[in-house]
C-alpha cells in the first residue's frame, strides 16, 4: 500500500475481526516495533505496552469492555442515536452503533489484545502533552497492523472500569491505560476511504 492509502484505508474494524484465526505473537512484536518510533514527550518513551494472549485474561477484560458497551449503548451520546435526522449520516451511525454492541458481545474472543499504557502522574500539566507521549505511538501500532493484514479498534470505553482493568492486568499504581485495541485478521477483501464532513467545513485560516 502507499501511504496514502493506508493512512485513509485504517478503519476501526469491530464485526469483520477473525475471531477463530490466531494471530502471531511476532507478527505483534513487529507492529509494536514501529509503535516505538513515534515521538514521545521529551523522548522520555515512558510508555508500555500490554499484550493480552491468554483466554481468561481475554475474558475477563472483554466483560468490562460488555458492561461498559451495554451502559454506553443506554446514553443519549450512543453512535447509533446520533444524526438521526440526517439522512445522509443516520444510516452510518445506525451501522457504527450495531457494530460497538457486537465488539461488545466478542471483545473477549479477539485473540489479541493491546493496552497501551504511560507511567505518569495524572493530573499534573499539560494533559495533552501528557497524553501525546502515547497515543502517536499507538495510532502507528494500529497502521501497522493494517498493512500486515490485521484488522484493530480504537476503543476505550473499558476505562469506565479502569480500577477493575488495572488489577486484572497487575498495573503499578503509576501505570496508566490509554485505550484498549483489539487486534485479529479480518474477514472480508479489504476497506476503503470513509465518508467524512467536507474539508472546507471543518477548517479554519488564522483564526476561528
Amino acid at each position: 500500500m502507499t501511504p496514502d492509502e493506508l493512512l485513509t484505508t485504517t478503519r476501526s474494524v469491530r464485526k469483520r475481526l477473525d475471531l477463530d484465526r490466531p494471530v502471531p505473537l511476532e507478527l505483534v512484536r513487529e507492529c509494536l516495533e514501529i509503535a516505538l518510533q513515534a515521538p514521545s514527550g521529551s523522548n522520555r518513551q515512558t510508555w508500555h505496552w500490554l499484550v493480552i494472549t491468554d483466554r481468561d485474561q481475554r475474558a475477563a477484560v472483554g466483560e468490562l469492555y460488555r458492561r461498559a458497551v451495554e451502559a454506553y449503548l443506554q446514553s443519549p451520546g450512543a453512535a447509533g442515536k446520533l444524526f438521526r435526522d440526517d439522512p445522509d449520516r443516520a444510516h452510518v451511525q445506525t451501522r457504527v452503533g450495531d457494530s460497538v454492541a457486537y465488539l461488545g458481545e466478542h471483545m473477549g474472543e479477539v485473540p489479541v489484545l493491546v493496552v497501551p499504557c504511560l507511567k505518569t502522574k495524572l493530573g499534573e500539566g499539560n494533559q495533552a502533552g501528557t497524553w501525546g507521549s502515547v497515543l502517536p505511538a499507538a495510532w502507528s501500532y494500529m497502521l501497522a497492523a493494517r498493512s500486515r493484514g490485521l484488522g484493530t479498534a480504537w476503543t476505550t470505553l473499558h476505562l469506565t472500569f479502569e480500577q477493575d482493568a488495572a488489577e486484572i492486568l497487575g498495573l503499578p499504581e503509576d501505570v496508566h491505560q490509554a485505550a484498549l485495541i483489539p487486534t485479529a485478521y479480518y474477514t472480508g477483501d479489504t476497506f476503503k476511504p470513509a465518508a467524512r464532513v467536507p474539508l472546507d467545513q471543518v477548517l479554519h485560516l488564522d483564526r476561528w
